[in-house]
């Protein structure tokens, strides 16, 4: 009997120890830690900025940065040339002291493209075909990123809307956009904002199948299911939560819009459905050269308006891609 009870006062005793043992072992881990501002740990990420970043990404590749300063000089000359002393009227007919037009003229002093088939002044109508040409990309590059963006959205994050708006793209993409721009320069009177319409009409497709791609990829992360089980509005969690990802996207299509534009109105003006002669554009320039490619003496009508189109398209695809992969976030490391 004794011995039980020595055993027992026994097991009493560690049992008291070892309770003892875990409420000092528990104080000790979870008592108050001291605060010391010295020795916190520095941020790895303090001070970032988006754009910040973009642009400083973007600022490396020497190559995108030598065509951005391209098309910024040969934008700011385009819209600065008829403000130049000595410009001539891209639409008016020269002629010389005989009264005779000054039919294809080499390059020269006076004329320094030369002149056309009935005597204009190609440097001026180059110029001024150029702002014609980059306003028709300019406007259909923000229609196309507007109505694509706003789609795109709405397609990948409303499950709702899915079939209606598969429907309508598969509606509009069966069309070849190639007939469309026919059929609508043909119906209506020929004219910028017939351009502009034909090419808004479809161009918004490929802008929106991306946007909606990335949508359905991104719209059920973590973040964005707890946004919704918070309440929070669908128009915030686009803004706030989709857009911000989509930059990358809605960047380089704009980008691409533009000289894809400028290419299509060449075409439709190749096929006799463009703006009119008397509206200057890369489009009537580069046809009118056209005619006149197998004379040597001649070529220079086609060259000129051809290296500015090349340099307008090859810098907006240069710079759009490179700036693109600059804006995507996961390029961002500090």
């Amino acid at each position: 009997m004794r011995k039980r009870k020595n055993q027992q006062l026994a097991e009493d005793l560690a049992a008291a120890a070892a309770r003892g043992y875990a409420e000092l072992a528990e104080a000790e881990l979870f008592s108050p830690a001291e605060y010391l501002p010295d020795e916190t740990e520095p941020l790895s990420y303090a001070g970032y900025s988006y754009w910040r970043s973009s642009l400083r990404i973007f600022a490396k590749n020497k190559i995108s940065m030598f065509f951005t300063a391209l098309i910024a000089l040969t934008l700011l000359f385009t819209f600065a040339q008829p403000f130049l002393p000595n410009q001539k009227d891209p639409i008016k007919i020269y002629n010389d002291e005989t009264g005779i037009q000054i039919r294809n003229a080499v390059p020269s002093s006076d004329f320094i493209f030369g002149t056309n088939a009935i005597g204009q002044d190609l440097w001026s109508r180059t110029w001024s075909g150029t702002r014609t040409s980059l306003f028709i990309g300019f406007v259909v590059a923000v229609v196309e990123a507007l109505i694509g963006v706003l789609i795109g959205v709405l397609w990948g994050y409303m499950r709702k809307l899915d079939f209606l708006f598969t429907e309508l793209y598969n509606m509009f993409d069966n069309i070849p956009q190639t007939l469309v721009l026919i059929l609508i320069s043909y119906v209506l009177h020929p004219s910028l904002r017939t351009i502009i319409i034909a090419l808004c009409l479809t161009g918004w497709l490929t802008t929106a199948r991306y946007v909606r791609n990335q949508v359905i990829v991104i719209r059920d992360r973590d973040y964005n299911l707890a946004s919704r089980c918070l309440g929070t509005p669908a128009r915030r969690i686009i803004l706030h939560n989709l857009l911000p990802y989509l930059v990358s996207i809605i960047t380089m299509r704009m980008a691409m819009a533009i000289p894809y534009a400028i290419s299509n109105e060449v075409f439709v003006t190749y096929i006799g459905l463009g703006l009119p002669l008397q509206i200057p554009s890369l489009g009537n320039l580069i046809v009118s050269g056209i005619d006149k490619m197998m004379d040597p003496n001649l070529r220079y009508q086609l060259i000129f308006p051809t290296a500015v189109l090349s340099v307008v398209t090859i810098s907006f695809y240069v710079i759009g891609n490179a700036f693109a992969d600059a804006s995507d976030p996961k390029n961002h490391v500090v």
